[in-house]
């Protein structure tokens, strides 16, 4: 997917000495336990020099530099140069990981809205108070209660659990899901099969930052509604 001059690709660090960070990725971004890195994982499993990401028109690239323990993609080791997808997992030898986030999945970069280094976004956004799951559009992220849902969910995920919460608490018809997830000329080839793939999947990434609600109901012969209890105060 070609970047655009006001999107850039996000590099989210999940598991590891670097977990909540996130990096823009506007250029050649080197990770590396070596201190000149751009993302530096101080593990001595983590080669001085260990992996590139960078940008080019068909996406951000990744290519492992030769390291000791290797670079990982969803769990497949990186042997050649790779494009990367939104949402994909990388992993730093056993020592760090990041989620990708492609750049129609990221926050768009406004000088007059966001401060940011060369390639650390800071400071983290605070989630809006209102229900117990809330959703900040412009980041794509989502916390329930104050967990964030981490890794963050993908572009799809995202958009599905962005219509429900828009119309919260009433049933919206699976088609107007469809055709919001996926756009109106691809709704017309996207199967109910797909929608109730999409939903579990959903409801499985919830459940993991909160396994005692059940936020997505399914209305038979209707659609899908959003149930978002108070938060606690």
């Amino acid at each position: 997917m070609e970047m655009n001059s006001e999107e850039v690709a996000v590099l989210v660090a999940n598991a590891g000495p670097l977990n909540g960070q996130r990096w823009a990725l506007r250029g050649p971004t080197l990770v590396g336990r070596d201190s000149s890195c751009d993302i530096v994982v101080a593990d001595r499993q983590v080669s001085r020099h260990h992996a590139r990401f960078s940008p080019t028109p068909r996406g951000v690239e990744l290519e492992d530099l030769g390291s000791k323990n290797g670079t990982h993609v969803n769990g497949q080791p990186v042997r050649d140069p790779v494009i990367l997808q939104d949402g994909d997992v990388v992993q730093i030898a056993l020592a760090q990981q990041f989620v990708y986030l492609s750049s129609d999945a990221t926050v768009p970069l406004d000088a007059d809205e966001i401060d940011f280094s060369p390639y650390q976004i800071s400071p983290p956004l605070q989630p809006p108070a209102q229900g117990l799951l809330r959703l900040e559009k412009k980041s794509r992220r989502v916390w329930i209660g104050d967990k964030e849902v981490l890794p963050p969910l993908s572009v799809s995920q995202f958009r599905l659990l962005e219509i429900l919460y828009e119309h919260e608490g009433k049933v919206v018809p699976r088609e107007t899901v469809i055709a919001n997830v996926w756009g109106d000329v691809e709704a017309v080839v996207v199967s109910e099969q797909a929608l109730d793939a999409l939903v579990r999947r959903l409801r499985d990434r919830l459940a993991g930052t909160d396994p005692t609600h059940t936020f997505i109901a399914t209305v038979r012969g209707h659609g899908l509604r959003l149930d978002n209890p108070k938060a606690d105060r």
